[in-house]
């Protein structure tokens, strides 16, 4: 029996004298102390995209320029008629449109936290309008010898073709993605116009019946308004292969010069970090 426990003991012994001298990895030390280091995220990058963008318009008032209804109003007969003028719209409108730009930026990276900088760029057919009517009636015969009945529809349009977005970034760097937030402030440009058009019927007599007079339009559009507004907004950028990078992002832009805008834009986007 002695000699049965001495033999267990030796070979214990060596056993274990085999495995300090194993490899790491066979020990199963590589499972308790390997580490993955976070993607570098850190440097510039540029990229482009396409997006769905949702714009709704909420006409006040302020944008209305009697410029078009003035022009018509010395060239049709509806203009005796005491208070004659054009409508104010109100109200708000909305539109969607397929945009593209590109984006560049720079990202700092402390560990696993990413912050940066970076300016967007869209190009769409953004905005909206919305119209008011007025209806008018001689009462009698006016200085041509007829009775006339008659509307002025008077319609507000906003349009924005290019805005661009300058936001600050912070994100957290997980495996290869990088989910971040941003805010910053929003610049473009916007084309406001008012519209005129009257319709007029005119009679003989006093109950008709009324013939349709070809109808009378003007335009009057002023170019290239300068708009600004804040910024702010959820994405996610994942690392493909070396420098190259998807993104998914959806920002949220308000505008509120000339007419108030608010544009939610959904993204996609492909970039490449240097």
């Amino acid at each position: 029996m002695r000699r049965v426990l001495l033999a267990a003991a030796m070979f214990a012994m060596s056993a274990s004298a085999q495995a300090a001298d194993m490899p790491d990895y066979l020990r199963g030390s590589l499972s308790d102390n390997y580490y993955s280091p976070p993607v570098n995220w850190r440097g510039a990058y540029v990229g482009g995209q396409g997006a769905w963008a949702s714009s709704s318009q909420t006409f006040s008032g302020s944008t209305m320029d009697y410029t078009a209804i003035n022009d018509l109003t010395s060239i049709t007969r509806l203009g005796e008629i005491r208070g004659f003028g054009a409508p104010v719209p109100f109200g708000t409108s909305g539109k969607g449109s397929v945009a593209y730009g590109a984006f560049g930026g720079y990202n700092w990276q402390w560990d696993d936290v990413v912050a940066g900088i970076e300016a967007s760029y869209l190009h769409g057919n953004l905005g909206g309008s919305v119209s008011a009517t007025r209806q008018y009636s001689s009462g009698g015969a006016l200085s041509d010898g007829l009775f006339h009945l008659g509307s002025v529809t008077s319609t507000s349009t906003m349009a924005i073709s290019d805005y661009a977005t300058f936001r600050a970034r912070a994100g957290y760097a997980y495996d290869c993605f990088l989910p971040y937030a941003f805010g910053g402030f929003a610049l473009g440009y916007a084309n406001v116009s008012t519209s005129a058009t009257i319709n007029d019927f005119y009679s003989a007599s006093a109950g008709g019946p009324f013939i349709a007079a070809p109808p009378l339009a003007a335009t009057h559009t002023g170019e290239n308004h300068l708009v600004y507004g804040y910024t702010g907004g959820l994405g996610v950028d994942v690392r493909l292969i070396a420098g190259l990078f998807m993104r998914a992002e959806w920002e949220y832009v308000r505008f509120t010069q000339q007419v108030d805008t608010n544009v939610n834009t959904l993204r996609l986007g492909l970039g490449y970090k240097f």
